[in-house]
């Protein structure tokens, strides 16, 4: 192999050099002829790219390797410097900055070189500096593939994050908006967009609807109606098909929605949004210049249209759920009445006694801040409080006179029959406490069980002060109603006694037999 007398004329290697040196000294401080060819062949042949640059990081010899890392032969990247190429803040990164490597030795790290094409290579570089005196050498090593793939990866494991997120919205709120947001969230972020927007598709399907945007300049009108079949967005939910137009141009940018065009969009994807075989809407994503998305941000999307769909699935049908609910708990209700009527009509003496009870039962409970959910189970209980005298013999419970002993012993299962009438019913297991303990006492004396105090359920010791009050109000065959003084009197007598004296107190100081 014929020696390059520049790599020669680099490493300082004359014949002159070798014969002034000492003759112990020259294996350590002259590089022989035999040696030169032998750095040559590692220099020429070497699979990582090597360099040699002078103080002020001019290249000065490149091996074949370097020259294709580079795109350029040897003699144009002689017409450079290193930082010529070197992507902003790569060479300070690496502690390179000619001149000012007279104080290094040796430095290593990975830097982003750019090509004349404008191609970018990641390279993991070594640079033994002085090797010569006023020479440099950088070994480095194409690094692209793996930087590459670890941003894949960075990239890949961001995006599951991101589903993660939406996935623990959808956990966590039932309402539609902040989900559809979160997913649009995501979608700009990690698609790298300027904007996205969700549209809902109404259930006659015949009309799309702004949900939920981001990015907008100007934020869509929520609700605002795109009537089918105009625009991509419809055909995407026509056809059930992805659309993605790479350019808009003035012929058809309208077609984008009305923001596409006074925003300036140029690259546009609608997405169907679909569940359970129906379209629940469309997905759209703006970018103000072209752009393609790669392979994994595509399934991306997909994934974020899967959530948007099935949340959008789900919204719908919790409020056929609860639409179904509420008829049904009406209906519900409907029949309770319909009962406490037929017991009306059996017992003329009560007639009108439930409904007045029920209304007042309810208000009381209120200024006694009973949670507003547990008002509707009161309510039913107070409508069936006396549905256990179903069970009741008419010869018992319609008898003109005065009860014996074993018929008051009869009279008191009641309670017990109502608890045995409702209590397999999880719909009316609730509402058992008015129905099974209005006739416990608060001193103990009362039945079914001699419940005492605090024991008694607080909507029975609610019910049986109106109870009373109701009962003692109104007229019978055998006596007439009370005056309000006399029932006020006898309810505070029996504080403590029969009733919970704080609901007595209640119930007489805030005025509400008066209502």
């Amino acid at each position: 192999m014929a020696i390059r007398p520049e790599l020669c004329a680099l490493l300082g290697s004359s014949v002159a050099d070798m014969t002034d040196a000492p003759m112990d000294d020259k294996a350590e401080q002259v590089i022989l002829p035999d040696d030169t060819r032998t750095f040559q062949a590692l220099f020429e042949y070497a699979p990582d790219a090597m360099w040699i640059f002078d103080d002020a990081g001019r290249y000065l010899l490149a091996n074949a390797a370097a020259c294709a890392l580079h795109c350029l032969p040897a003699t144009e990247l002689r017409r450079h410097l290193f930082a010529d190429f070197v992507s902003p803040g790569g060479a300070a990164a690496l502690h390179l900055g000619w001149p000012g490597t007279a104080a290094l030795t040796q430095t290593h790290g990975e830097c982003r070189l750019r090509r004349p094409d404008g191609t970018v290579r990641d390279v993991e570089i070594h640079v033994t500096a002085h090797f010569q005196p006023g020479r440099h050498l950088a070994v480095a090593r194409d690094v692209t593939a793996r930087t590459r793939a670890q941003e894949r990866a960075g990239a890949q494991l961001a995006r599951l994050s991101a589903l993660r997120t939406v996935d623990q919205s959808r956990a966590t709120t039932r309402d539609l908006r902040i989900i559809l947001q979160r997913i649009l969230d995501q979608a700009v972020q990690h698609l790298h967009v300027h904007a996205a927007a969700i549209l809902t598709l109404d259930a006659a399907g015949d009309q799309l609807s702004y949900a939920a945007g981001r990015g907008f300049r100007r934020d869509p009108v929520t609700g605002a109606p795109l009537l089918l079949p105009h625009g991509y967005a419809a055909r995407a939910a026509r056809e059930r098909t992805t659309i993605y137009i790479p350019q808009l141009s003035p012929a058809n940018i309208a077609q984008a929605g009305p923001l596409a065009a006074a925003e300036g969009y140029q690259a546009y994807w609608a997405v169907p949004l679909r569940a359970n075989g129906q379209v629940q809407g469309v997905l759209e994503l703006f970018h103000r210049a072209p752009i393609a998305l790669l392979r994994d941000e595509l399934d991306f999307l997909s994934a974020l249209a899967d959530r948007a769909a099935i949340a959008i699935d789900t919204a719908a049908l919790f409020v056929d759920l609860q639409r179904t609910n509420q008829e049904l708990a009406l209906a519900y209700d409907t029949t309770l009445e319909g009962w406490c009527r037929a017991l009306d009509l059996r017992d003329r003496e009560t007639e009108g006694h439930t409904q007045r009870v029920t209304e007042l039962t309810v208000r009381l409970a209120r200024v006694l801040n009973v949670p507003e959910h547990d008002l509707v189970h009161l309510r039913r209980g107070a409508l069936l409080h006396d549905i256990g005298k179903m069970g009741i013999p008419d010869s018992i419970l319609l008898k003109p006179g005065p009860l014996t002993a074993d018929e008051w012993d009869v009279m008191r299962r009641h309670p017990i029959y109502a608890h045995d009438l409702l209590a397999p019913s999880p719909f009316l297991r609730p509402a058992l406490d008015i129905p099974y303990c209005h006739h416990e006492r608060w001193d103990g004396s009362g039945y079914p069980r001699g419940l005492q105090g605090a024991q008694i359920p607080w909507a029975a010791r609610i019910f049986a002060v109106v109870d009373v009050w109701d009962a003692l109000r109104s007229d019978r065959p055998y006596r007439a109603a009370w005056p309000e003084a006399q029932v006020r009197d006898h309810l505070e007598s029996l504080a403590g006694i029969h009733f919970d004296p704080r609901v007595v107190a209640t119930f007489l100081d805030r005025a509400l037999v008066a209502a």
